[in-house]
């Protein structure tokens, strides 16, 4: 038979799971009475742990927000689940400046598994490689992060002090839609009542945002991620390249992603077969162009260059140098052509 300690942890780990936990549901799970299922909740009471009576035809008791975090009971599968959620924030850029707390967060979840848990996680951890090695991320203020997802979710406007890429400075409105994650970054996306334009901001070069009175109501229909995407696309970079391709959409998007470049579809005829591959509008900017030319030829795909000039002498010296290679037949002694 458990032992009565046994039994609060039991039910201090049923209230964690979230709800109203009848008495009648906890007697049962604990297989005691309702009178010692008070008696127990008296017990985590007296240990600061914030339970909550509630009263009614459904009442019961559930966990209330208290000033402290109450013990936590992990499983195997939790335990493990947090670990490895942690290990995998660090290495994707997902947390916020405080960059040492899913180190200390880690540490202390370890620290307090039974042995034999721990030395299963260990062996996981230990085991467990990434084919991508570890980014550098610029990460956010976790008060910066914390009140524009308030804002986003109360619909607030909020004032932001932010840091360009070129190092200027400037103090905004913005009416936040949403914060979105990619490739190792934070951004918020909203309206600049402004200018009245839709702006994407990247989180760590927020230094304050402060909520502002009044409210908002965004766009029917909002994606935040598409507009990071789209944004993120057509930002200003030196050279500005406009293509014709031949194909489908999910051809084109397996090279070119919606976070690089934007794709059109012309309108078809009313008798096309919508499977038929398309001639579509590419568009995008770049700091450099001489990624580009492989990735077309990746493609395998016709394709008509509308802009830059400098794009097409970069695709046909590929070429030369792929005619080249091919009619390569052998290597000297030397290891030379």
């Amino acid at each position: 038979m458990a032992r009565p300690t046994a039994r609060v942890l039991t039910l201090l780990e049923l209230l964690q799971s979230g709800g109203i936990r009848t008495v009648a549901e906890l007697a049962d799970r604990l297989g005691v009475d309702g009178r010692t299922v008070r008696r127990y909740v008296d017990h985590l009471i007296d240990l600061d742990v914030p339970v909550e009576s509630v009263r009614g035809r459904y009442g019961g008791y559930r966990l209330a927000s208290g000033y402290r975090m109450p013990p936590l009971m992990l499983g195997d599968d939790e335990a493990l689940a947090v670990l490895l959620g942690l290990v995998a924030g660090r290495r994707t850029g997902l947390m916020t400046a405080m960059g040492t707390a899913s180190e200390t967060a880690a540490a202390k979840i370890r620290r307090v598994l039974p042995e034999r848990l721990a030395r299963r996680l260990d062996t996981v951890l230990e085991s467990l490689t990434f084919t991508a090695p570890p980014g550098e991320f610029a990460v956010p203020e976790t008060g910066v992060l914390l009140s524009l997802a308030d804002a986003v979710h109360h619909r607030r406007p909020v004032s932001i002090r932010y840091t360009a890429a070129d190092g200027r400075h400037s103090e905004r409105t913005l009416h936040p839609y949403g914060l979105v994650a990619h490739s190792g970054r934070w951004y918020v996306t909203g309206a600049d009542p402004e200018i009245g334009e839709d702006r994407t901001f990247r989180l760590d070069r927020i230094a304050d945002a402060r909520t502002l009175p009044g409210s908002f109501e965004p766009p029917a229909g909002l994606d935040p991620a598409q507009r990071v995407l789209s944004g993120l696309a057509k930002a200003p970079y030196r050279h500005h390249v406009t293509l014709w391709i031949q194909g489908t959409v999910e051809q084109i998007r397996a090279r070119l992603p919606a976070s690089v470049a934007s794709v059109e579809e012309s309108p078809s005829r009313a008798d096309a077969d919508p499977e038929t591959e398309r001639w579509l509008r590419v568009e995008l900017w770049a700091e450099r162009l001489d990624w580009l030319p492989p990735v077309l030829a990746s493609l395998d795909l016709p394709f008509v260059i509308e802009r830059p000039d400098e794009l097409r002498g970069l695709v046909i010296a590929l070429a030369d140098r792929l005619a080249t290679s091919a009619r390569r037949v052998h290597l000297t002694p030397n290891g030379g052509p």
